[in-house]
């Protein structure tokens, strides 16, 4: 997580927020979801990110998509997924409300 943090810090990545989605999902651990000001900036953050993930845990399967639009690009690196936006598309999906919100209490079976 240090690795994911300090790479869109390194790139200026904006307004990023962690999100613990222990008992919400199977799907990861954690979601980071960032900002860069630009298509350009947010694929210069997305490459930077995936070739630090690549080298510094050699085996880690990296899926990348959204790219070259780079509208919103995201980055599946196992048990942690990123999503870097441009500050409108961020805004539009909201993911932050969607992901952070307390899930229902389970029916008793």
């Amino acid at each position: 997580m240090k690795l994911v943090e300090q790479s869109l810090d390194d790139d200026k990545a904006e307004n990023v927020v962690t999100i613990d989605l222990a008992g919400k999902t199977s799907i990861a651990d954690y979601m980071v979801v960032a900002n860069g000001r630009s298509g350009r900036q947010v694929g210069a953050i997305a490459d930077h990110l995936v070739e630090r993930l690549k080298h510094e845990i050699p085996g880690l399967a990296v899926r990348v998509e959204g790219m070259p639009q780079n509208d919103w690009v995201l980055i599946d690196a196992g048990d942690i997924i990123v999503h870097i936006f441009r500050p409108d598309i961020r805004a539009f999906y909201n993911l932050e409300k969607i992901w952070s919100m307390a899930m229902p209490e389970q029916a008793a079976v």
